[in-house]
């Protein structure tokens, strides 16, 4: 009797533990859709090989929902027109969720064309990680249910770094430098709003902007910077337009402040390294010196690739998935759009939350700064012996912004 009792106990637990875990053993594919190849391919490469060594950092036993996570490249050339190539053949291939980050424009006509592509097609819906696309009208006015964006948006950054730069009394005379399109236009915007705020006393003495990818030297810009006797660069420029522009500073032998939001990315320390020691700032969402198991993350990363793992939303997201798919019982991306909604987990740097008014993911903000490696910060960047250090942590309500977002939410 005793035995039969104990059988029946545990088949009822095996059974429960079978309806938790319904998804169980599953392989969750998702599209990359990015650069692979023209000026931004290193970039793109780069983060492909992030996501696709987070999703097996993550696989099986590893991930509450016990689920393997399988993630493929498109190259979308950095073209809005190609992304939505690249997502056609990745619906057609039997991809579920997509990922993108490296542009604004291709963000949005990905997140538009899956919308419309799931109120055609119910049954077959797609869901969009956006983990680097940082234009605010992507949780604002333009947010779509589908659509989840695991950076921080060009406004939290902003209002990050702007609440760095009020307390640096030498910061008086900025120039403006970024790409010509929707994200680099929203930097010089925000900047002046939140700067204008903080210390109206601020001039902005220079405000360009430049086609993205095509400029070759920087050295008439440098040129500008300098005969505006800026005291501080501000520049949301990513990949070969920043890395170009910090040679131009290089050759020029100009050496003011600069702050950035990619500083840290491929090829942008070693053009900061040959330059010698510069005065520049990142605002991000994590730094190269994470304690823990992000930075057991970047040393095996390195090893492996003999390059940076940097992309940490990589490590949100599918920390997020793993979650959701967890709360859903099933990998139907209807189900964990739902489940993800408000969703909190523990990241590297505390809690994160993807709030659901915008699906815009709430998270700690760091102010970095480049300098030699120490014993307290020795993550070598591309192996430049410098790294970047942190010099200000901000709680995630710091970073906040309100959104306007009405979302439309399906059924």
């Amino acid at each position: 009797m005793k035995f039969t009792m104990k059988f029946v106990a545990a088949s009822v637990a095996v059974l429960c533990v079978g309806g938790a875990f319904a998804q169980s053993g599953e392989t969750v594919k998702i599209a990359f859709i990015d650069p692979l190849s023209g000026p931004f391919a290193n970039v793109g490469q780069n983060q492909l090989k992030s996501w696709q060594f987070a999703a097996e950092h993550f696989a099986g036993k590893k991930n509450p929902a016990g689920v393997k996570f399988e993630v493929t490249g498109f190259d979308n050339k950095g073209s809005p027109q190609e992304s939505l190539n690249s997502l056609k053949a990745a619906i057609d291939q039997g991809f579920r969720y997509v990922t993108q980050g490296n542009g604004s424009g291709a963000a949005m006509a990905i997140s538009d064309a899956v919308t419309k592509f799931n109120e055609r097609n119910p049954g077959k819906e797609v869901l969009y990680l956006n983990y680097a696309a940082v234009d605010p009208a992507l949780t604002n006015e333009k947010c779509e249910y589908w659509h989840f964006r695991l950076d921080a948006d060009t406004t939290m950054k902003m209002e990050a770094l702007t609440t760095f730069m009020k307390d640096q009394p030498s910061v008086k005379k900025v120039y403006l430098l970024n790409q010509n399109y929707s994200h680099g236009q929203q930097v010089s915007k925000y900047f002046k709003e939140d700067i204008a705020r903080k210390r109206p006393d601020v001039k902005i003495v220079g405000d360009d902007l430049h086609p993205i990818g095509q400029v070759k030297d920087f050295a008439p810009y440098v040129a500008k910077i300098k005969q505006s006797g800026a005291d501080a660069i501000v520049t949301g420029n990513w990949g070969a337009d920043l890395t170009l522009l910090v040679k131009a500073l290089n050759d020029a032998g100009l050496k003011i402040p600069m702050y950035t939001y990619y500083a840290g990315v491929t090829g942008t320390p070693t053009a900061l390294a040959a330059g010698g020691d510069s005065e520049v700032y990142v605002i991000a969402y994590g730094h190269s010196n994470q304690p823990g198991e992000i930075g057991k993350m970047e040393t095996e990363f390195k090893k492996k690739f003999n390059d940076d793992y940097y992309t940490f939303a990589t490590y949100n997201g599918i920390e997020l998935m793993g979650a959701a798919i967890a709360k859903a019982k099933s990998i139907d991306p209807v189900k964990v759009a739902a489940a993800l909604e408000g969703l909190t987990v523990k990241s590297f740097a505390g809690e994160v939350t993807m709030r659901k008014s915008d699906h815009q993911l709430q998270q700690t903000m760091f102010v970095t700064k480049w300098q030699k490696v120490d014993k307290k910060n020795p993550y070598s960047v591309e192996n430049t012996g410098y790294t970047f250090a942190p010099v200000k942590q901000m709680d995630p309500y710091v970073a906040s912004t309100p959104t306007s977002c009405q979302m439309k939410r399906p059924g």
